[in-house]
């Protein structure tokens, strides 16, 4: 009998009794992201405060939410999640000002690098924050079901996985990110190499180049990486945000091979972002056909709807286990900078003379 592919875990629980949410930011992704999750799930805002005032005026009047004066008025909403849409250079500003024990959601990544997420994640420690990190593509609907697939050990140990990218992005949605020293990893691969963790656990090393593109001003938006496990698992990235020519060979794919079954995941948001397609799941097991599995939503916004749940659901205790702790983030951004360190070392020469 074919495998019931329906089955498949694609979405995370909701809290029993949710907490306000205190959005602290008003950039794009609250608006793309944050505020359509938060009202798709019917979880409560109790406002936005961002540095821009009118910013924050103009998001909270198309959301219908209070926007807050102040970053003090904020912070003293009654029992609230505290959710930093912010960019990663001011994570650390923010989380001293938040009270002790507080839950709190930070924007991806970890700080700007290594030594911000070593210093997040003791400042956290010191005021035993509930904190995470939205890592959200390891909550999107085809992920949560990839992962259980796995445990659920129809694809059997998984061997290869490959990330292709082959696609335009337009960088020009995200000006911040002119003249920023580490782009392409930092922002958009960071996502990948957190949801590889996530399923095959910490690698041992990473072989990785990170380059520009003539089109483009920004310090990197090509990468190749190969990412290396104790036990042989074979993990390769490939990624282009520059391949103008049309969509017919335009790409956006996870492949997920295990000893017993593969999966095959097509990332549709990337495709057109932001306006995108839509996201795709295939899976085969030894001696069956390729299924597709009807996915329940997509990467946006669903997967924010999933963050916030766990975390919430983590500091109500009705979950046993924060996902995307800071403490679990850290080695995502520790493999992060592991890939800029391979970047910057030289390449093993070739002879160039018999």
């Amino acid at each position: 009998m074919p495998t019931d592919y329906s089955a498949l875990r694609q979405s995370w629980p909701r809290p029993s009794a949710p907490r306000p949410i205190v959005i602290i930011g008003a950039g794009g992704i609250v608006n793309d992201a944050h505020l359509p999750a938060y009202r798709l799930a019917n979880l409560p805002v109790a406002g936005v405060f961002d540095i821009d005032r009118d910013k924050a005026r103009a998001l909270a009047a198309k959301w219908d939410i209070p926007a807050f004066a102040t970053l003090e008025e904020a912070i003293a909403t009654p029992d609230a999640v505290y959710d930093l849409a912010l960019p990663p250079v001011a994570h650390l500003d923010v989380l001293p000002k938040l009270s002790d024990g507080a839950a709190v959601l930070l924007q991806k990544p970890m700080g700007r690098d290594l030594s911000d997420a070593t210093a997040i994640l003791a400042l956290c420690r010191a005021k035993k924050l509930v904190a995470a990190v939205n890592f959200q593509l390891r909550f999107s609907p085809m992920m949560l079901a990839v992962a259980d697939a796995l445990q659920r050990d129809w694809l059997g140990k998984l061997i290869d996985t490959e990330v292709h990218l082959n696609l335009v992005t337009p960088w020009e949605l995200f000006p911040f990110l002119k003249g920023a020293p580490r782009v392409e990893i930092a922002v958009h691969s960071i996502h990948y190499l957190d949801l590889i963790r996530h399923l095959l656990g910490n690698p041992v090393g990473v072989h990785a180049r990170t380059m520009g593109h003539p089109s483009t001003e920004l310090a990197q938006t090509r990468t190749s990486a190969l990412i290396d496990f104790e036990d042989g698992v074979r993990t390769t990235m490939s990624i282009n945000h520059n391949h103008d020519f049309g969509r017919k060979f335009q790409d956006a794919s996870f492949r997920f091979e295990g000893t017993e079954g593969a999966a095959m995941v097509k990332l549709g948001l990337l495709l057109n972002y932001p306006k995108g397609e839509p996201d795709e799941l295939w899976i085969t097991r030894k001696g069956e056909d390729w299924s597709q599995v009807s996915l329940s939503g997509g990467w946006f916004p669903h997967a924010f709807i999933g963050t916030m749940n766990n975390l919430q659901r983590f500091a109500a205790g009705e979950d046993d286990v924060l996902v995307s702790s800071v403490e679990d983030a850290w080695h995502t951004m520790a493999l992060a900078e592991a890939a800029f360190a391979s970047a910057a070392a030289p390449a093993t020469q070739v002879q160039a003379q018999p």
